[in-house]
């Protein structure tokens, strides 16, 4: 991670709202295709079904859309000053723990 977490923080949410974005629209053209046309959606002979990839899409969206709300927290810690602090004990997020995992409200003690 940089040395300005804020930054990077806000790096990694326009990369989230970036695909957010192409899911959003893969989701849409996976729900009118399938509109679209009348298949057997249960026995397509390409392989997965229209269903399973729109569920493993709306999947990603949940988590994206999670990933952004996490970021959102963290910049708000960052701007309020608590950022790497636990929100549990209070202690310090070690600097490897938010190396991996930027928007952690959490030492890894507390994490589990």
């Amino acid at each position: 991670m940089r040395t300005d977490p804020r930054r990077d923080l806000m790096d990694r949410r326009e990369k989230a709202q970036q695909l957010l974005a192409a899911l959003a629209r893969d989701f849409d053209e996976i729900v009118d295709a399938a509109q679209s046309v009348s298949t057997d959606d249960e026995h397509d002979p390409e392989g997965t079904t229209i269903a399973f990839e729109r569920a493993q899409v709306d999947a990603m969206l949940t988590r994206t859309r999670r990933q952004i709300d996490e970021l959102d927290q963290a910049i708000a810690r960052v701007d309020d000053g608590t950022y790497g602090v636990c929100r549990r004990c209070g202690r310090t997020i070690p600097a490897d723990r938010l190396h991996a995992r930027p928007a952690a409200s959490t030492c890894v003690g507390c994490a589990g």
